[in-house]
């Protein structure tokens, strides 16, 4: 296999390091806002490197095995995607010994972390374009970007007119990648990352670096120091093009996330739903579908609890589904606790750290999937077989050598009863299944099982040994 030996096993968990959690007060800046302020663009809540290493024990918990971070390097903005210094942590983060100590205890526990590489563009800090600005054509790195014309102007009111940026933000000048001295920077800043302990990059707008030959070098230089390395391409379409060996293990799975909420919203029916889900796994190769990166929420959409309405019943189910199918599942820090949030910035709330305004329903059951998934091996490496679709219910197998698990998500505010045809899978009259979501039992009776569910419910069915 190509991709990681360990992703297959994994569950991720996101995390906005601003928001997580404050370990370290010393490294707050002045203006450090209170820590349940609601999120705005400009704004520092304190969250840092102790605070993630501090809070590690909740994350073993709920089952975490692998963190992914967003940008951590040297940056003016909460969000660091307008990189200054990508060989210096940012101090309001904390410092190079913190993370050679998060490494540390995260590989102790057995835990990855991946870190988010943005490489597409700069900010107007960084040492080659903040060179531009002070010495404009006469500048040696004048090509290290793509100029417009002279003199540049980064600051003034308006969309970027002089250079190329990022959907014209003045503060994200794109870098010309095809100057070698470019990517010979980015590859050593891949290069160095990974021998420092990362386990992999997540990389942001990789379509926008539109050249093969360069992600095939990337993932030859990140592989060349270690042969595990996970990498993720940020591609929000369904596209096989951005996975194998010339690009990436898996993306992130967007068009998942899309199908899963709208079955679970009541948007398309239980066919359309399988049917989009028998398209889109058809579309990779068996083995880079395993290294999808699942995901319900991000910092780039609506919080989960928003976009299923607060429905805790709903929210459960789409858990359900994203832990039930082929990929990598993730949750996105704050969505197991219930934790409410529109578009960006509100999607960045603060974690809050009061278990009694925790959703504990929520909370346990993401555990609770967690568990199953890492304890049920055709949720992992499985294949996926649909079994039956009525109306706004579906129900799906996993199977795994000689064993399987049956999937039931009923979406409609119905009871419903299926008979699910067990003749054509080898499964015999007299062969007992349990729930493992709530331990009923139910027997194949004339090659048929038959299934009762509640409205808006699920079972995870799994045979009797």
């Amino acid at each position: 296999m190509t991709i990681p030996s360990w992703i297959i096993d994994t569950v991720f968990y996101q995390i906005f390091p601003d928001r997580f959690a404050n370990g370290d007060l010393s490294n707050d800046p002045p203006n450090v806002l209170e820590w349940n302020t609601p999120p705005r663009i400009h704004g520092f809540h304190g969250g840092d490197l102790q605070g993630i290493l501090k809070n590690l024990d909740y994350l073993s918990d709920l089952g975490i095995n692998a963190l992914y971070l967003n940008p951590i390097f040297l940056s003016p903005s909460t969000h660091r995607y307008n990189t200054v210094d990508y060989f210096q942590i940012d101090p309001r983060l904390g410092s190079m010994a913190e993370f050679s100590q998060l490494v540390r205890a995260l590989h102790d526990r057995g835990m990855k972390l991946i870190l988010d590489g943005v490489f597409n563009h700069t900010g107007r800090g960084f040492f080659a374009f903040n060179d531009i600005l002070e010495n404009q054509d006469h500048s040696p790195y004048k090509d290290w970007y793509t100029i417009h014309h002279f003199p540049v102007d980064a600051f003034s009111a308006g969309d970027a007119e002089d250079y190329l940026s990022w959907w014209k933000y003045k503060s994200l000048p794109k870098l010309n990648t095809r100057n070698p001295h470019v990517r010979r920077y980015i590859f050593n800043v891949a290069r160095f990352w990974i021998e420092q302990g990362a386990d992999g990059w997540r990389l942001d707008v990789p379509n926008e670096i539109d050249d093969d030959t360069f992600w095939a070098e990337f993932r030859q230089v990140v592989r060349q120091v270690n042969q595990d390395a996970y990498l993720l391409g940020e591609i929000w379409e369904a596209d096989p093009r951005w996975v194998g060996e010339g690009h990436f293990d898996g993306l992130m799975n967007y068009p998942l996330r899309s199908i899963i909420l709208d079955f679970i919203n009541q948007k398309i029916t239980a066919k359309e739903y399988t049917d989009k889900l028998v398209s889109l796994l058809s579309l990779y190769p068996q083995e880079n579908g395993f290294a999808m990166y699942n995901l319900l929420g991000s910092h780039d959409v609506d919080r989960l609890w928003n976009s299923i309405g607060g429905d805790v019943n709903r929210i459960k189910l789409a858990y359900l589904a994203l832990f039930t199918l082929p990929g990598v599942p993730a949750v996105y820090y704050g969505d197991e606790i219930g934790l409410t949030g529109g578009k960006d910035p509100d999607c960045r709330k603060a974690f809050t750290w009061q278990p009694d305004r925790w959703n504990k329903e929520v909370h346990e059951w993401v555990k609770k999937m967690i568990a199953i998934r890492k304890t049920q091996e055709p949720l992992k490496r499985g294949d996926f077989q649909r079994l039956q679709e009525e109306d706004r219910c579906q129900a799906f197998m996993r199977s795994s050598q000689d064993q399987r698990i049956i999937g039931i998500i009923n979406a409609s505010r119905d009871f419903r009863e299926l008979h699910l045809d067990m003749d054509g899978y080898g499964i015999n009259d007299g062969t007992n299944w349990i729930d493992l979501l709530g331990n009923d039992t139910w027997r194949v009776e004339g090659g048929k099982l038959t299934v009762r569910l509640q409205p808006i419910s699920g079972r995870l069915l799994a045979v009797v040994s």
